[in-house]
């Protein structure tokens, strides 16, 4: 299995054959990290905007999907390889108690709140939630009359999520089309974005198992589905 600095090239795709990919909050009371600053170390802060876009019965393999697929990259501890199938693709899948708990967590969270909106939500009007993955560092502070460590933002990802909610079997169709082509497109994404953006990872400076702290972050918002994808 590759060291830490390797990744897993995404093979050629294409639409007749499934495909292997391999690619890698709410805040506590007493948590010191901040929301990632765009202008933090007066320079812009690396962010990939990842669209995602599911339907009632597939938005959780989905945005797990996903989320597992990023890790799979910035998770720097010890893994072993593992899979799991979402739709029509082979995603990776990061074998971490603690990391798939707060997945799980973050994503039925997300989902509640899709739920909540969609119930008051027109026939086509959809609802649309965000996740934000927020990669950190840790940095003895420099202040005067401080002591300790300061966790900063070095990267985010953010999940764009459409829940669609189609009416009619020609709608569920374009739907499920809609979805495989998005997450095809989202797991290509992460593997270009991991194997081109390297240069702003800060070095590992710790035994820790997980040099990099994390946090999941979950919002929500209404937008419509139909228009948005253009299927409608």
């Amino acid at each position: 299995f590759p060291g830490k600095s390797t990744t897993w090239q995404l093979p050629q795709l294409s639409h007749a054959s499934p495909n292997l990919v391999f690619a890698q909050t709410a805040w506590s009371v007493q948590t010191v990290r901040k929301l990632c600053d765009h202008s933090m170390d007066q320079h812009r802060l690396p962010e990939y905007i990842i669209e995602v876009f599911a339907d009632p019965s597939s938005v959780k393999d989905v945005v797990r999907g996903i989320l597992h697929t990023v890790f799979f990259h910035r998770f720097f501890s010890s893994l072993r390889p593992k899979t799991r199938d979402v739709l029509d693709l082979t995603l990776p899948f990061v074998d971490d108690v603690e990391l798939e708990t707060l997945i799980d967590q973050r994503t039925a969270a997300l989902i509640k709140q899709l739920d909540t909106k969609s119930d008051t939500a027109s026939r086509n009007g959809g609802v649309r939630g965000m996740i934000f993955v927020q990669f950190f560092e840790k940095k003895r502070r420099k202040a005067w009359f401080t002591k300790g460590e300061e966790e900063v933002c070095w990267e985010q990802w953010t999940l764009d999520v459409t829940l669609a909610t189609p009416q009619t079997e020609p709608e569920r169709a374009k739907v499920r089309q809609a979805m495989e082509q998005m997450l095809l497109k989202a797991a290509m994404k992460i593997v270009t974005v991991v194997n081109r953006e390297k240069d702003h990872i800060p070095p590992i400076t710790t035994s820790e198992s997980n040099p990099f702290p994390y946090q999941i972050v979950v919002n929500s918002k209404e937008s419509g589905w139909g228009s948005r994808m253009g299927i409608l």
